[in-house]
């Protein structure tokens, strides 16, 4: 029997597992390490290997690591880790990080708390992988760059274990010492704080020197954040669960900088701004980058690892926020910077001194920088993302077909990953420098169904809307509910040039719905500007849906049936969803809200503040909901709205569904509330997933029946 697509849209974790990821290419360019599952429906992510100078199209793989084969069918984590893979949305298990030396000849990883050594580079079918003795449940191992010790964290201490020489995973391990040991239960050393990790991707604390001979350590004190706690109501037995969370316009944790020896000297890196966003120490230095709690100025600075003492080498300011662009700080080969600034109304890359891509090209990331070439993603069309090189004063482009890319580049080898809404899944290609292509092969499940999508610009903003209609449904053949389908919020973008990103939304067509996705204000991709008009006021992402919605029927005559229109959404999408019944019930006739954000007082202090700013500046009232709620204005209480929240969420904490709902309940405004016991911000949840699908439908058509 077939499955449903919601089973196996749930089964395959959105169809992401069996996809090639987490690539490293060997610095010869001669091997490609990466992660992937057995199959497309297997969670147990396993560790790869590609000979990429072999014969044949698809290379030679090699399995590595198997967790199975190493016995950790059933995962035990530890609660950091478990709050790692939160924060990075990680729904898969087994090997889901790795680090390697700097010559990608050894892989570190933890494996259920234990640490684990394998053998890359062997030539030979498999490996050797054993597991190395630890002081206890394990965090980010990292390899030092010669490969012969691996630094750990647990139980927020620092550890360093002697491993050997370099190649030799059958060598007796030496000493297992302590860097650095918590002062107290609030501190840690060598791992990001909640902050770092949810909002600025940066997932780790510590930073291997390029001779191994210390680290720079990041020492976390969360005790000036504010405690709350996460409790379990289905299970009153157990205790709630103590979690110190940085709510807007309330203390962050303090986080210092320290270069520790592995002869145990210590040595502070000080910084004035309130948030570390990255650190990079290669060939040519210690460089940090930070960021004032307005995030209105980020620094790079230069620091002397002997004396700690810092050097400002730029500073970028802009009366909104500086955004954090992935990749960057980076150096070419003799040393000269690579950077990415807005300047003259774009994005650009910028190395030196000087912008070398031009306002129209918004970059998105530097992938790599090998040698003298820098490989980076960037955007003409804000549906697409391609790849770029920059070398010796000349651009050019790596990809041109449509679609949306990503890759790597090392030792003259560059893997490309695509994209595309005219292929399915993901294609990654490996193309070195002197042998022909080859490809890593993708697991994944097939969806089923086969997304109709057309990208269209929509209303007098000429938003990017993508709108999906039933493969069944003859154009002109009469009007069809219609099912917004947005997140709209700043940072992520939802109409992108790839198939994948639309399944769930054509799987909601087929059930008779026409659906629109639309990316309004705020949305990357088309440059600085249209990002920043979200400044102090969120709501201006549901005049962008009225927009987007009225633009797409304009386009769509006879095919839109406004009288009857739902909105759904999750996280930000979820907040967007309960604004639209709430503000616009002329426009939107029932809405699912999903963990939204309801009281912006209760989110966390780096994002809220970025686009609202403190508290204290009054931008909170007009962007909340629970003034809505309050004012008891029959016009704005008559919609349909369902709010879905995970119990166990600790980033979009419950506290926002039920303080909405007190609100609504007070004003005497009917509404339903679903709370999913055990369930966190993803709802990774097989059957959780599955039924929310189920669910949401059945509640929507009841509603819009009406």
């Amino acid at each position: 029997m077939t499955e449903s697509f919601p089973r196996l849209h749930a089964r395959t974790r959105r169809f992401t597992l069996g996809v090639p990821r987490g690539f490293t290419i060997s610095p010869d360019g001669g091997r490609v390490v990466f992660l992937r599952t057995r199959s497309g429906t297997d969670p147990v992510t396993c560790l790869w290997e590609l000979d990429v100078l072999s014969d044949g199209a698809t290379g030679a793989e090699r399995l590595v690591v198997d967790p199975l084969a190493l016995g950790a069918a059933d995962e035990d984590l530890p609660p950091e880790e478990r709050a790692r893979r939160e924060r990075s949305r990680e729904s898969a298990g087994g090997v889901v990080a790795y680090a390697t030396d700097r010559e990608a000849r050894l892989a570190v990883f933890a494996l259920s708390g234990e640490l684990y050594l394998a053998e890359l580079a062997t030539g030979e079918v498999t490996g050797e992988v054993r597991r190395l003795p630890a002081a206890g449940p394990v965090i980010d191992p990292r390899l030092d760059p010669t490969g012969t010790r691996v630094a750990y964290v647990t139980g927020g201490a620092l550890h360093v274990l002697e491993i050997g020489s370099g190649t030799d995973t059958g060598a007796d391990t030496g000493a297992d010492t302590v860097l650095a040991e918590p002062e107290s239960d609030t501190v840690t050393y060598g791992l990001a704080e909640f902050i770092a990790a949810e909002e600025m991707d940066r997932m780790r604390g510590y930073w291997w020197s390029p001779s191994g001979d210390r680290l720079l350590v990041a020492r976390v004190d969360e005790a000036p954040v504010t405690l709350w706690h996460i409790a379990d109501p289905a299970n009153p037995s157990r205790e709630p669960v103590p979690q110190r969370y940085p709510a807007a316009g309330t203390a962050n944790a303090e986080v210092t900088l320290w270069v520790i020896g592995l002869d145990g000297t210590r040595t502070e890196v000080p910084f004035e701004q309130e948030y570390l966003a990255t650190a990079v120490w290669d060939a040519h230095g210690l460089a940090l980058v930070t960021l004032s709690r307005d995030q209105r100025s980020m620094r790079l600075l230069s620091a002397d690892p002997d004396t700690g003492e810092t050097t400002i080498l730029r500073e970028d300011t802009d009366p909104a926020w500086v955004e954090i662009v992935p990749g960057v700080p980076a150096r070419l080969s003799g040393g000269t910077l690579v950077w990415v600034a807005d300047a003259d109304g774009g994005r650009r890359l910028v190395v030196g001194s000087e912008p070398v891509t031009p306002p129209s090209l918004q970059v998105r990331a530097v992938l790599d920088v090998d040698g003298d070439t820098v490989l980076f993603q960037a955007s003409g069309d804000s549906t697409e993302i391609h790849l770029w090189t920059y070398r010796d004063g000349t651009l050019s482009p790596v990809t041109t077909e449509p679609g949306v890319h990503s890759g790597r580049r090392a030792g003259g080898t560059t893997l490309v990953t695509r994209q595309s809404l005219d292929t399915e899944g993901v294609a990654v290609s490996v193309r070195a420098a002197s042998v022909g292509g080859s490809s890593i092969r993708s697991l994944a499940e097939r969806p089923g169904l086969e997304p109709r999508v057309s990208l269209v610009r929509a209303g007098e903003r000429e938003l990017a809307a993508a709108v999906l209609l039933p493969s069944w449904h003859v154009p002109g053949s009469g009007p069809l509910p219609v099912l917004m389908d947005p997140y709209g919020g700043p940072h992520a973008q939802r109409v992108l040039s790839a198939r994948r990103m639309f399944l769930e939304s054509q799987w909601w067509a087929e059930q008779g719905f026409a659906v629109i996705v639309a990316d309004g204000r705020g949305t990357p991709g088309r440059g600085p500007a249209f990002e920043r008009e979200m400044l102090h006021d969120f709501t201006i992402s549901l005049q962008d849906q009225v927009d987007a919605l009225q633009g797409v029927a304009a386009l769509h005559p006879g095919d839109l049936d406004l009288s009857r229109v739902a909105i759904r959404g999750w996280s930000f999408g979820g907040y967007l969803a309960a604004l639209a019944v709430l503000r616009r019930p002329d426009v939107f006739h029932a809405a699912v809200a999903g963990a939204p954000v309801t009281d912006w007082r209760l989110y966390d202090t780096c994002y809220t503040e970025r686009y609202l700013g403190h508290p204290d500046e009054g931008h909170y009232e007009r962007s909340s909901l629970l003034g809505d709620a309050e004012k008891g204005d029959a016009e704005k209480l008559e919609r349909p709205l369902l709010l879905i929240h995970g119990l166990a969420d600790d980033n979009v904490v419950a506290a926002h569904t039920l303080r909405l709902s007190s609100a609504l309940l007070a004003a005497g405004r009917p509404h339903t509330v679903l709370p999913l016991s055990g369930v966190t911000h993803m709802t990774p949840q097989e059957v959780v997933a599955e039924n929310l699908l189920l669910l949401q439908l059945d509640f929507l058509k009841k509603s819009l029946a009406g």
